[in-house]
């Protein structure tokens, strides 16, 4: 159902039954392990899929940031910040 690649390769499946009676699949929640990483500081424009093809040579490894970076909004890395406002910092693990 997802590539090797993808952080849900090895997630289980889950099928119930809808109040209409239609059954639906979706994948059980991840639960994520705690993942050290080097503090990067954002630059003008990152975004997830930039900063893991500089980091990883991959941008489909995005993922491996944001799970790093539980706190993250992702709208904050695309969002202009003012000059005046503090220098955004995330984790970038070595993966």
């Amino acid at each position: 159902m997802f590539l090797e690649s993808s952080r849900y390769f090895d997630v289980k499946t889950v099928s119930t039954k809808t109040a209409d009676g239609r059954t639906v699949t979706a994948i059980r929640l991840r639960h994520l392990p705690y993942v050290a990483g080097t503090p990067t500081v954002i630059k003008q424009n990152d975004r997830l899929d930039v900063i893991a093809q500089r980091k990883y040579g991959d941008p489909t490894k995005f993922w491996h940031v944001a799970d790093a970076n539980t706190e993250l909004e992702a709208e904050k890395l695309t969002t202009e910040r003012p000059q005046s406002e503090e220098v955004l910092t995330i984790y970038v693990p070595e993966k």
